[in-house]
């Protein structure tokens, strides 16, 4: 799919994701090599109107109108807040030293704002990923056979804001081998 063949049984709609995230990544470790990485709006929405090209209502630009989640009661933040909210994200996540709980933090706190009309996770992991790349460390990989288990958690973290047991989730997908590598 990512070179541009199709996979027959597929819907379309699957495809167009694919290669959105084939974009979204290839643009975020360009910036990443060439040290264009910043956690600023004007990157986000530049890797968001990639990983959200004709999948959301809107793509590379903050949601014009309200949003709710499915399966929680949580509400995101309202239109006129989006901008103190990223802006809050910013000062908290640059009060962190820890670059996990840094990234992991960015994560969270663009998934639970819903800044776009959709591809907030996805938003998320990718500025996540790159905020651990631009540090000089690997992604932290969420496999497939953990979707069920991370998204029981994040919807009670939708519901309650806090962060430690996703922290704890998403810090048991790092591959233990790559910790013993980082360490020496």
């Amino acid at each position: 799919m990512l070179e541009g063949i199709s996979v027959g049984g597929h819907k379309l709609s699957d495809q167009q994701i694919a290669i959105n995230q084939g974009d979204a990544w290839r643009y975020l470790f360009s910036a990443v090599k060439n040290g264009d990485f910043c956690l600023s709006v004007e990157f986000v929405c530049a890797l968001h109107a990639l990983a959200a090209k004709e999948e959301a209502l809107e793509w590379g630009q903050f949601r014009s109108g309200m949003v709710t989640i499915a399966g929680s009661d949580y509400l995101p933040p309202k239109v006129v807040g989006l901008q103190a909210k990223f802006n809050e994200m910013l000062v908290s996540a640059d009060s962190v030293d820890d670059v996990y709980d840094k990234a992991i933090h960015v994560f969270l706190t663009m998934a639970r704002n819903y800044f776009f009309y959709d591809v907030n996770k996805r938003m998320g992991r990718l500025m996540m990923n790159g905020v651990l790349l631009n540090a000089g460390y690997p992604v932290l990989n969420l496999s497939a056979k953990r979707k069920l288990e991370f998204n029981e958690l994040m919807m009670r973290f939708y519901d309650s804001g806090d962060e430690a047991e996703m922290n704890a989730f998403m810090r048991s997908c790092i591959d233990p081998r790559i910790v013993e590598i980082m360490s020496e």
